[in-house]
């Protein structure tokens, strides 16, 4: 799909109850006419939504005209039970993974597994089948990496074996485009797709920022401070902000969009539509 034009894809996480579910299927319905290139789904920390991301994954492959691309992460996984998973995924067909080392247990527990990098479960992807492995991307740098410098040469030994990147949301368009110099100054040129975030709800996405280690902007969030008991002003602020970054970053010539929909799909249904994404692609 890179190699023939720019990609224009939706992420969506595993719903954990009954009715976040039903929302998850509402959403699929409406924003499946967009043609998107192909949608991402999560997978939580220490795996602990396996079953639910390969339920949605099997649930989009086999019941939508979508492409699927689950996230797969190794931090507290076995061997065997990555090559379980992939097995599993090949089984329905599928070609793309997104490859990450993903976070400990959120309940405390040791996260003791066979792999500590993402380099290493690329590896076992690679010789595992004949997938196309794409890898997480921080603009700004790993909330766990020391320095910039250091969090991009892992990011380009990441990219050597692997196929793509897709970045974590940023607020920055010069944030991303620093981050494609440093690359190639380091011999590296395999597409790096950006992810946007639409602000619909302030709060939660500052907490994703700092979680993630994206800054979120001052003014961004005194415009936000300053609507905060109105919702829906907040959701245009946030669009607005979104769309003009998405096209920001297409000018400059990144290689595709990828949105973080949060399981809804209004906020991406306008940005798909201000911006005219999935027309005639360049």
């Amino acid at each position: 799909m890179l190699a023939a034009g720019r990609t224009y894809s939706l992420e969506f996480g595993p719903p954990r109850t009954d009715e976040a579910a039903r929302t998850l299927e509402k959403t699929l319905v409406e924003l499946e006419p967009l043609g998107p290139s192909f949608v991402s789904v999560t997978y939580g920390a220490g795996g602990s939504t396996r079953d639910q991301t390969a339920g949605i994954v099997g649930h989009i492959a086999r019941d939508t005209s979508m492409t699927p691309m689950p996230h797969l992460t190794c931090v507290a996984h076995r061997r065997h039970e990555i090559v379980d998973i992939l097995d599993g995924y090949r089984a329905i067909g599928l070609d793309n993974i997104l490859a990450l080392a993903g976070d400990a247990p959120s309940d405390g527990g040791s996260g003791e597994g066979d792999f500590r990098y993402a380099i290493e479960l690329i590896e076992l992807v690679r010789g595992h089948g004949d997938w196309s492995i794409g890898v997480a991307a921080h603009p700004e740098g790993h909330p766990r990496s020391p320095d910039l410098g250091s969090d991009r040469r892992h990011l380009a030994a990441k990219l050597a074996a692997a196929d793509f990147a897709v970045t974590q949301f940023f607020f920055r368009a010069s944030d991303y485009f620093a981050m494609v110099e440093d690359l190639a100054a380091l011999g590296v040129t395999k597409p790096v797709i950006p992810g946007v975030i639409p602000v619909t709800n302030a709060s939660q996405v500052e907490r994703f920022a700092r979680l993630a280690g994206a800054d979120f902007p001052a003014d961004l969030a005194r415009r936000l401070t300053e609507v905060a008991d109105r919702p829906d002003e907040v959701r245009r602020i946030g669009v607005e902000v979104a769309c003009a970054l998405v096209q920001e970053l297409l000018d400059g010539g990144a290689p595709g969009i990828h949105l973080y929909t949060l399981n809804f799909s209004r906020a991406a249904k306008e940005i798909w539509a201000t911006v005219g994404l999935g027309r005639a692609r360049p």
